[in-house]
C-alpha cells in the first residue's frame, strides 16, 4: 500500500485507539452534550476531555457549536453515526465470541 494511503488510515484508526475517545463517542451517540455535562458523565477533568475532543473534531468524528462560553459537541451524523451502526452490526455478527 502506498505511503500516502497509510496516513489517513493511521489517523482515523489511531483516533479510535483511545478508550477515553471511545467513551466520548458513546456519550455523544445519545445526543449533544456540552463539556461540563461530558465531564460529569465521564468523571474526567476538562483538560483531558478537551484534548480528546480536539482529536475527535480534527478527524471529523464530532462537531462543535458555541454559544457564549458554552461549547456543545455532537456526533457526525453524516458519516460517523452510520459507521458506528455498521460497526456494531459487524461486531454482533462476527465478534460476539470475543466478548
Amino acid at each position: 500500500m502506498k505511503q500516502a494511503l497509510r496516513h489517513p488510515y493511521k489517523r482515523f484508526f489511531g483516533t479510535l485507539a483511545n478508550q477515553q475517545r471511545i467513551d466520548v463517542i458513546e456519550v455523544l451517540r445519545k445526543g449533544k452534550k456540552n463539556v461540563s455535562e461530558m465531564c460529569r458523565i465521564l468523571k474526567c477533568n476538562q483538560t483531558t476531555l478537551s484534548h480528546n475532543l480536539s482529536h475527535l473534531e480534527l478527524c471529523g468524528f464530532v462537531s462543535c457549536s458555541q454559544k457564549g462560553r458554552t461549547r456543545t459537541y455532537a456526533l457526525n451524523n453524516t458519516t460517523i453515526r452510520p459507521l458506528l451502526r455498521l460497526m456494531h452490526k459487524h461486531m454482533s455478527a462476527h465478534c460476539a465470541r470475543l466478548q
